[in-house]
């Protein structure tokens, strides 16, 4: 074995209950100073694999070998022992303590890290041995502030310096851009560089093309469970990446399809909304929903997209403010009431399990909860949504056992689908959608946006509420940006950069401020360049044939 493998993979399977195979014979090599990303389509295994190398499972067939020697990984406890730290999507923090409580806990002795050279000096206290990992690495971070204080780029930083503190000299980081600014991201992976340099293997799990270009020294891409190759990054591109995870050529192109674009069919007007502390979510926000158009909300994490969707939905109370159709408020009515002033809404939550589905329910019985109850006798009539079931499992690729298998037992982007897809389905005429392709593969994601255009040409209005800002700037129309629940401002998507974007969902740029200098709408205390001011000006003026560039939308 070479000297410089850190990890090296060798006839790795893993099987689940109901012959479930998730990985089948896979051989990988993860070297020193390299950042290796891994690609795959849903159920490809990625998680999978990776959980083997961070002890959350224990592989049925084949061996892990760390440094050239043979490892035995059954628990996160025996990863570190081989220096192996996993960042998770989902933090694994306590959110009363500081970042110093969250790193030291559950380590002995204050822990050890490799940046310690001179061993035999005094050894730091476990605070200043904190600090001296973060100033090694280009971290920026109060180390004494309290977690549920901190942005989600904090948290994950917290989250980083927790596994180097605890040795490791391999990381795993799970879609770790998932929820950050442009911004956030490229800091991020200045970080991730430096480690590299320093010695570092890091392996990165993303859906997002484009950063596995910028940040990866090379790509390994697994199909159905199996290891299909590793390539160069310099050598490949975005579709011939594409090409191996789906096994076919696939058209990488996002349609932004013109359409008439009809009269507002919801109108918010100066919402506020509170979080379930008490806290306020959304704070005076107005805009409003077109036939025929796409509105995407950009913004960072917890800024209050959640609340919003939930308010226009009817699932949370809204403390101040309107909700129109056709000039009457439709706030506090029944569901059926809604439905006889014309408005057939369709609702995909974030919480797809927890909110959007039943999961112990079967995908047919999932297709019937929206109109359960509504039928004329006293049978539920399962034939036709059984037939309804097949017809969605065949458009959108759901892979199921059956109709009948409970939608907890499938994975994450399957569930996705089956609740994108019944949604869709009830023929709305206003969609909110949060997050609708997260944790969906390339080739998935694509059908939801080709579903998503072909409600666009019916005339329905869509707020799309979504992460990849690449993606709202190539499918959506306008996008409005929150900040800490206040709109920033609308603009139109051809005319802005992910840049802007980036510095209105920081705050950094606010549209809706009354000055009128040079550009429009920029905050006063804004510390923008020339071009920044005029590129600002540009993005928010109206197209010739539409009102746009107002906090309305």
């Amino acid at each position: 074995m070479e000297n410089n493998v850190a990890i090296e993979l060798k006839g790795i399977c893993k099987y689940f209950p109901g012959k479930v195979v998730a990985n089948k014979n896979v051989n990988l090599k993860v070297y020193k100073n390299e950042i290796l990303a891994i690609l795959g389509e849903n159920g490809s295994g990625k998680t999978t694999l990776m959980n083997m190398i961070s002890g959350i499972y224990f592989p049925d067939e084949g061996k892990i070998f760390i440094n050239g020697a043979e490892a035995v990984i059954k628990s996160p406890k025996d990863a570190f022992k081989y220096r192996i730290g996993m960042i998770h999507q989902h933090f694994k923090l306590v959110e009363t303590f500081t970042a110093v409580e969250n790193i030291m806990l559950g380590v002995k002795n204050g822990g050890e890290d490799t940046y310690n050279e001179e061993k035999s000096k005094t050894r730091l206290s476990a605070t200043a041995k904190i600090k001296a990992l973060a100033d090694k690495y280009g971290f920026n971070i109060d180390l004494k502030k309290k977690i549920y204080d901190m942005s989600v780029s904090e948290k994950q930083t917290v989250e980083i310096i927790k596994v180097l503190y605890r040795g490791a000299d391999i990381l795993i980081l799970d879609e770790p851009t998932a929820v950050l600014t442009p911004q956030e991201t490229q800091k991020l992976f200045d970080v991730l560089r430096v480690m590299k340099q320093k010695g570092k293997s890091i392996i990165i799990i993303t859906h997002k093309l484009n950063e596995v270009m910028d940040i990866s020294d090379k790509v390994a891409i697994l199909r159905k469970g199996e290891y299909i190759t590793t390539v160069e990054t310099k050598k490949t591109n975005e579709k011939q990446l594409t090409e191996y995870m789906v096994g076919k050529k696939i058209d990488l192109k996002i349609e932004r399809v013109k359409t008439d674009i009809d009269k507002p069919l919801l109108e918010i007007r100066e919402l506020n909304i509170d979080k379930d502390d008490g806290s306020r979510a959304i704070k005076d926000v107005s805009f409003y929903i077109r036939g025929g158009e796409i509105l995407g909300v950009a913004g960072v994490a917890g800024c209050g997209q959640k609340e919003l969707c939930e308010a226009i939905a009817g699932l949370r109370k809204i403390k101040s403010g309107l909700v129109m159709h056709k000039g009457e408020s439709i706030i506090g009515l029944p569901a059926k009431e809604i439905i006889k002033k014309g408005v057939s809404m369709s609702f995909i939550p974030e919480d797809r399990l927890g909110m959007g589905l039943a999961p112990s329910f079967s995908i047919t019985d999932n297709m019937i909860i929206k109109t359960y109850g509504e039928s004329a006798g006293p049978f539920v009539d399962r034939t036709s949504a059984r037939k309804r079931a097949k017809a969605l499992i065949e458009r959108l690729g759901i892979v199921t056992p059956s109709t009948e298998t409970p939608v907890r037992m499938l994975s994450g982007g399957n569930v996705q689908k089956v609740l994108v897809g019944r949604e869709i389905e009830s023929g709305p005429n206003v969609i909110i959608t949060a997050y609708p392709v997260r944790g969906l593969d390339i080739n998935s994601s694509y059908a939801i946006y080709d579903i998503l255009n072909e409600e666009k040409k019916k005339g329905t209005g869509i707020l799309f509420i979504g992460e990849d800002l690449d993606v709202m700037l190539a499918l959506c129309d306008k996008i409005m940006v929150l900040c800490h629940g206040k709109n920033m401002g609308v603009v139109h998507a051809e005319k802005t950069t992910k840049e802007q974007l980036g510095l209105m969902m920081t705050g950094s740029l606010d549209l809706t401020e009354e000055k009128k200098d040079k550009a429009f709408g920029i905050a006063k205390d804004s510390n923008l360049t020339e071009e920044e001011w005029k590129n600002a000006e540009n993005m928010s003026k109206p197209n010739d044939t539409e009102e746009g560039g107002n906090n309305n939308g």
